[in-house]
């Protein structure tokens, strides 16, 4: 059974992991992704590898897809593009906002061509407003939108430290297949194309909207004070570490909360509770043995001093409670009682886990140059057009003439382009 976007074309004019992201959940519901690269193929094929230009990362975000090599930078090569949007549907692009106009593969320039054309543009900081120019990046995107300080980590030196994924750019990659496929529904009813946008920074508000939003009566008892107190501090000479500590102090209201929703070491590694409910929490207290905590009584206030100082002395009993025993003893009787928990694993060791094999969430392909592989597959499963692994990554230039022979470029033309550097093969 073909995927729900078979038949569909998307160029995508990428780099690092947005619109790759894009592209690859494109690839999965079945559209026919072609990257365009140039000559020297996109910088993180090299990123972290070891074979030249066949990076694990680029090689996660782009399979699926097919590659093709065009110099942007010649007339030539927008000649090439602009036959081939003809026979487009989508295209995606993340290069710093402005650049697709001086490379003329900006959104009007290509409707002109192709009118129901639906782009997608991802940019570090919107399209509008005095940042907008600015270069924009994932850490970038963390510490202007406060990401990172939500978070709270440091290096040794105690300067901000970066999340570990790109977590900006991946949900925009994500939040662009959706829009793609909402577009792409409009246009088969109105036969209209258009333009979609998103931005590394609309969204990490988004990842975070309790924190940013706002609302006066909590605002008042919460945010304000807290912002007080760090700008009193700031402007004495307090270290960004001293405002991670005053937001971690602050933040006491949700101590009792964490009780069962974080982490604790154990004998021989690390757990993590997962509980969202009082029924939840109900069953470890019993599990733990610590049923005199009351946390979910009525009544209780976790503005209160005294409950506050209570929670921290709980969370020093479980602390200790659970280096008594083995992760594996903890997950049995956790598991026992059904509520979430799970051992703290290295995400090295999971394309061999029997629960991600079973329910089919590796894939096995075969790359062209570094051979057998084993990939996660699609984020989304359909039972009537389902998602697919289409193929693996691309070979820099690997499609080059297959999609020009597909959009009508003779032979001759393909040899003319490919003497001329505009064009690069396999």
């Amino acid at each position: 059974m073909a995927g729900v976007l078979d038949g569909i074309r998307v160029l995508e004019f990428s780099q690092i992991v947005a619109a790759p992201v894009a592209g690859v959940n494109l690839s999965d519901f079945g559209a026919d992704v072609i990257k365009v690269e140039p000559p020297g193929g996109e910088q993180t094929r090299n990123t972290g590898a070891v074979i030249p230009k066949e990076s694990k990362g680029f090689q996660a975000l782009n399979r699926g897809k097919r590659s093709l090599v065009v110099d942007l930078r010649d007339p030539r090569g927008h000649e090439v593009i602009q036959r081939l949007v003809r026979q487009t549907d989508v295209v995606l692009i993340n290069y710093r906002f402005g650049v697709a106009e001086r490379m003329g593969i900006d959104y009007e320039t290509l409707r002109a061509i192709r009118p129901n054309l639906i782009y997608w543009q991802n940019t570090g900081f919107g399209e509008q407003g005095p940042e907008a120019y600015r270069a924009g990046s994932d850490v970038v995107a963390q510490a202007y939108s406060g990401l990172m300080v939500n978070d709270s980590k440091m290096d040794d030196t105690g300067a901000p430290d970066l999340i570990a994924i790109p977590i900006a750019d991946i949900a925009s990659g994500f939040a662009a297949a959706m829009g793609v496929g909402m577009a792409l529904y409009h246009r088969e009813k109105t036969g209209e194309g258009q333009y979609l946008s998103t931005s590394l920074l609309r969204t990490s508000l988004f990842l975070q909207a309790g924190l940013v939003m706002r609302e006066p009566v909590t605002d008042a008892v919460l945010r304000d004070q807290l912002l007080i107190e760090i700008d009193e501090a700031m402007a004495n000479g307090a270290s960004y570490a001293d405002m991670l500590a005053i937001r971690k102090r602050r933040a006491g209201l949700r101590v009792a909360f964490r009780l069962y929703y974080g982490g604790y070491r154990a004998k021989d590694g690390a757990v993590v509770l997962g509980a969202l409910t009082k029924a939840n929490r109900d069953k470890m207290r019993v599990v733990l043995g610590f049923t005199d905590e009351n946390s979910d009584e009525p009544g209780y206030d976790a503005m209160d001093p005294a409950n506050q100082t209570l929670a921290h002395e709980w969370k020093d009993r479980f602390r200790a409670r659970f280096m008594e025993r083995s992760v594996e003893e903890w997950v049995r009787d956790f598991d026992a009682a059904g509520v979430p928990v799970s051992p703290v694993r290295n995400p090295e060791v999971l394309s061999e886990d029997p629960q991600v094999i079973a329910d089919g969430m590796m894939w096995d392909i075969e790359h062209s140059i570094t051979g057998p592989q084993r990939v996660v597959g699609p984020a989304v499963n359909m039972s009537a057009t389902p998602t697919r692994v289409q193929r693996a990554a691309p070979a820099l230039g690997e499609h080059s003439a297959e999609v020009l022979t597909e959009g009508g470029f003779t032979p001759a033309e393909i040899a003319a382009l490919c003497e001329a550097g505009v064009l690069v093969l396999q």
